[in-house]
């Protein structure tokens, strides 16, 4: 059996509360869970939003279960550093947000050179006939 850590969602409609859980990898998202281990509230500011039994947690990690980004992120913020941990690497989420940056200016660029291509079409178009 393949577990996770992942978020269940709880609360009420436009009110999410999340409890952190271990889970079966193959079971839907608020379905039967294996132990809870933690809660998340998004709506607190970010040092006051998740409690976490992190004894459960290494535990947990130790024995194979894998926790998704948005918990990984969450773990990260409490300090718990583990070889499952999933986080994208601070130098290509850099390369990748300069990369986009580059390419809507290459896009702003080529958008405002054929805006000024067709005035000046348009602009040769009445002094031609």
């Amino acid at each position: 059996m393949t577990t996770r850590i992942r978020l269940a969602r709880g609360g009420k409609k436009k009110r999410p509360y999340y409890r952190i859980v271990v889970t079966d990898s193959h079971s839907a998202r608020d379905a039967k869970f294996i132990e809870r281990v933690g809660s998340y509230d998004p709506l607190l500011p970010e040092n006051k939003c998740t409690a976490l039994e992190v004894e459960r947690v290494n535990y947990w990690l130790s024995v194979g279960a894998m926790p998704t980004e948005r918990v990984s992120k969450l773990l990260a913020l409490k300090g718990i550093q583990h070889k499952m941990l999933a986080l994208p690497r601070e130098d290509r989420v850099q390369a990748k947000l300069a990369e986009k940056a580059a390419k809507a200016k290459a896009e702003a660029e080529a958008k405002a050179a054929a805006e000024a291509e067709a005035k000046a079409a348009a602009a040769a178009a009445p002094a031609e006939a």
